[in-house]
């Protein structure tokens, strides 16, 4: 095959140099043949195509490989076999050729399918407020020194190109509802569409063509916020490709190199401020001579108005132990001593639990995360403490009971009382009908005063709940008696005489 070298020097000679295709062949050693067909052709290049690929022995088993591929292919990506392994199945069958051929074979069987299932898309325009999209990322981030793998929420308006993103320990749906009210809050109004991928937290049921099934908590969200949700075909996320392609630029540019915080509110405050940072920074990619920032300001006014926060919580119903615990995603959460023997709704929001019975709330916890913690608050247990006054030393929920002040310095001196627990279960108790900071206060009266038993500070309480006197009521000048009556016991003699 010639090289383009050659080429160049016959091309030169012939028509530049004006030489004869005898001499031409003598010095370049060319056959006449080859220097006619370069004149001719006016090519600058020669490729040698084979028009059949011999496979002597592939060619007997190609239907049967090709049946093996594409069974393969059509596996879940765990459970795909490797290339060895598909050659061993075909030498079952009888074949005798060597893996290097079969992998040759493959290699073209998959640039043939690539090709034959390459996909072009339009380019999508959206109006100003008319749709976000919405999604998912998995980030790696050092938190109080932990490495931890943070589900980060990600917001993107269609128009404007203006994100936003926000951490979270889960994704489940009590932080969509958050991250939803969080960008709403930050951008000041929604858009009148949503669009996202299937996820469980949202779609029960994939119907036919763009039909879906909702969540009916997704829905009420959706319905609060006035969206109107739209979910993209399975596998196809090219229709919400601008949230696609802002979670690689997110951890290109927020989470790398590797961030480390205190606490997810100290990383959530600064992914707010990167986000600001980036947007004004960013020229939009359609309008270059504007920022996404500049644009966003200008999308604002067309976004539906922010309707306040939703009351976004995932309900469970339990039933409390014996201990007034109950356990929710793989930890155990306090609740009142009354509450024990009927069951509870546990309200789980994205950073707090909130625990209700017959509607009234009977505990409410700052969520925590991660398996087997128990959170206790100690007032569910004090009611209990007047049965058992001795559980107040050894009991797990008072073990770092932090009380206010004078009621601690109480505490300390009772222990030093024969029956200084039963005592102190007293006062405890009186919190729960006077209240804490009446008790508190009486508490550092009687201190005050040198004392510290359970009676003196309970009279204070007493005395504190009677009314005082009643007010003088002045009397009116004109009810006011002219004459003053007077006292005459003589009277009762002149009766006693007359009866008699």
């Amino acid at each position: 095959m010639l090289v383009v070298e050659t080429i160049a020097k016959i091309r030169r000679a012939y028509f530049v140099q004006k030489k004869a295709i005898k001499e031409i062949c003598r010095e370049l050693k060319v056959s006449r043949k080859t220097v006619r067909r370069v004149v001719r052709s006016g090519a600058t290049e020669f490729v040698y195509e084979r028009k059949v690929q011999p496979q002597p022995k592939i060619g007997p088993w190609r239907d049967e490989l090709d049946r093996l591929l594409a069974v393969n292919a059509a596996r879940a990506s765990r459970e795909r076999l490797t290339l060895i392994r598909v050659f061993e199945e075909l030498r079952e069958f009888g074949y005798e050729g060597g893996y290097d051929a079969v992998r040759r074979y493959a290699a073209g069987w998959q640039r043939d399918r690539a090709a034959a299932t390459a996909a072009a898309f339009v380019p999508l325009s959206f109006a100003p407020g008319e749709a976000y999209q919405f999604d998912w990322s998995h980030e790696v981030v050092l938190i109080a020194g932990v490495t931890v793998t943070v589900k980060v929420a990600q917001v993107r308006l269609c128009h404007s190109r203006m994100l936003f993103v926000r951490a979270y320990p889960r994704e489940s749906q009590e932080m969509v509802f958050d991250a939803h009210d969080r960008a709403f809050a930050f951008f000041k109004g929604t858009c009148t569409r949503g669009i996202y991928d299937n996820m469980k937290t949202a779609v029960d049921a994939i119907l036919v063509g763009k039909a879906r099934d909702y969540n009916r908590r997704f829905q009420q969200m959706c319905g609060h916020y006035l969206v109107e949700p739209v979910a993209c075909t399975p596998a196809s996320g090219w229709e919400k490709g601008q949230v696609e392609n802002q979670v690689g630029t997110v951890r290109q540019r927020f989470f790398s190199p590797r961030v480390r915080v205190r606490s997810y509110e100290e990383l959530n405050a600064w992914l707010v401020d990167r986000c600001i940072a980036w947007a004004k920074a960013q020229p939009h990619p359609e309008v270059r001579d504007q920022t996404i920032w500049q644009m966003f300001e200008a999308e604002r006014p067309s976004l539906v108005p922010y309707a306040g926060p939703f009351d976004g919580f995932r309900s469970t119903p339990v039933s409390p132990s014996k201990t007034c615990l109950v356990r929710f995603d793989n930890n155990k959460y306090s609740v009142m001593a009354s509450a024990v023997g009927r069951p509870v709704e546990v309200r789980a929001y994205a950073d707090r639990i909130e625990l209700r019975q017959d509607g009234r709330i009977v505990g409410q916890h700052r969520r925590v995360f991660g398996r087997g913690q128990t959170v206790y608050d100690p007032w569910h247990y004090v009611p209990v403490l007047a049965r058992k006054p001795g559980a107040l030393r050894n009991g797990a929920p008072f073990q770092d009971w932090v009380l206010p002040g004078a009621l601690e310095r109480v505490r300390r001196k009772l222990r030093s009382v024969q029956d200084g627990d039963r005592q102190m279960v007293e006062v405890l108790g009186a919190v729960l009908t006077d209240g804490l900071p009446a008790v508190e206060a009486a508490c550092a009266e009687a201190l005050k005063e040198g004392v510290h038993s359970a009676d003196v500070i309970l009279n204070i309480l007493s005395r504190r709940r009677d009314p005082g006197p009643p007010a003088t009521i002045m009397t009116p000048e004109a009810l006011r008696l002219r004459h003053e009556p007077a006292a005459d016991c003589a009277r009762y003699d002149s009766l006693r005489r007359a009866s008699g």
